[in-house]
């Protein structure tokens, strides 16, 4: 599942999408899921579309990230650290900017993106 290096966002994010599927119902092995998304996240684009996909996804695979996730991420620590810390900044701004707005839905979406970007952070 090698990821060319000319990804666009529009693609990895479709990757990342059709990839946590195949994690949720277990088709893929430990080093597939560590290998795709290193594969992602070595460049801009491919990154960007996995957090958005991976940190926005209704399943609650973020909220618990596998250890293959966290070998994947730790690949590319200069793309990884700076997309999740913008990620962090940008959600808790949008939290608030939502709750002032009235949009208390879209307020937790925003909580959702920042707590599990913090917790990757963490790792």
């Amino acid at each position: 599942m090698e990821i060319l290096e000319t990804v666009t966002f529009d693609d990895a994010m479709a990757f990342t999408e059709s990839l946590m599927t195949k994690m949720v119902t277990g088709e893929l092995t430990s080093p597939e899921i560590t290998d795709a998304i290193a594969s992602l996240v070595k460049t801009k684009n491919g990154a960007r579309g996995f957090f958005v996909t991976y940190l926005t996804s209704e399943s609650t695979l973020a909220d618990n990230p596998s250890p293959e996730v966290i070998t994947a991420l730790e690949s590319s620590p200069e793309i990884v650290a700076e997309l999740l810390v913008k990620n962090l900044a940008m959600s808790a701004a949008m939290a608030l900017n939502h709750r002032r707005n009235g949009k208390e839905d879209m307020a937790q979406g925003s909580d959702r993106v920042r707590s599990r970007s913090a917790n990757l952070i963490k790792q």
